[in-house]
């Protein structure tokens, strides 16, 4: 293996759907697969024996499931990248696994190149979530946040200066950085800058809880092209 080498952990508790995955990945000579694990306990052991880089997390497996070791995996010192597997679009589960850390999530059906691909980005940092997703998500959300949850949030951006606020909003919206730099009129470095320190701030780990908060804190609910 090169340092440049993606080490993957696959979890899932189909052995079928493993030993697809693993096929997958066989192809792309940027990732190697590090270990396979049927549910959330032996994933744990296995991370902590082969320290992969990023881990394919199915949600629901028997015994431990995929919510429980994400939160576990994402709260551990030199945590791995997780991308959440799932059959569904947009459900509370997937939504509790994303604001536990997750950096995206992937359907079981998506055609092999975006899996990969999806793995190769949340390598480097980025979230695998589009914009379209980002709002489905976000419309899910509605129905399930509760107003505690929202006053929690509220708290927590207030920390925020006013820059770094109408950041997390366009990130909140589903924007990539150039758009945010185009609406906000700023170069796309500072936009960077400000979704850092908010991001250290509030104490997240990636776009993907920014844009949760954001939402759960009610700063979504005015117009699509209206002032932040």
């Amino acid at each position: 293996m090169t340092a440049a080498t993606i080490r993957l952990l696959l979890v899932d508790d189909d052995p079928l759907v493993r030993a697809g995955l693993s096929l997958m990945m066989g192809g792309a000579d940027d990732i190697t697969v590090v270990g396979e694990a049927a549910d959330g306990a032996e994933a744990e052991a296995l991370a902590d024996r082969t320290r992969p880089d990023v881990v394919l997390m199915d949600i629901r497996m028997p015994g431990t499931d995929g919510l429980t070791a994400t939160e576990r995996l994402r709260g551990r010192a030199h945590a791995p990248q997780v991308v959440v597997l799932t059959t569904f679009h947009a459900d509370e589960q997937v939504l509790r696994a994303l604001r536990a850390g997750a950096a995206g999530f992937v359907l079981k059906d998506t055609p092999p190149a975006e899996i990969v691909d999806a793995v190769r980005k949340v390598a480097a940092g980025d979230p695998v979530l589009s914009p379209a997703v980002t709002r489905r998500l976000m419309a899910h959300a509605a129905d399930t946040a509760a107003a505690d949850r929202r006053s929690r949030a509220r708290a927590r951006v207030a920390a925020l200066a006013d820059r770094e606020r109408e950041v997390a909003v366009a990130v909140g919206r589903g924007l990539a950085n150039a758009e945010i730099a185009a609406a906000l009129f700023m170069s796309v470095a500072t936009v960077k800058a400000h979704v850092s320190r908010a991001l250290a701030k509030l104490r997240l780990d990636n776009r993907v809880q920014l844009a949760l908060l954001v939402h759960d804190a009610g700063l979504l609910d005015g117009p699509e092209d209206g002032a932040y």
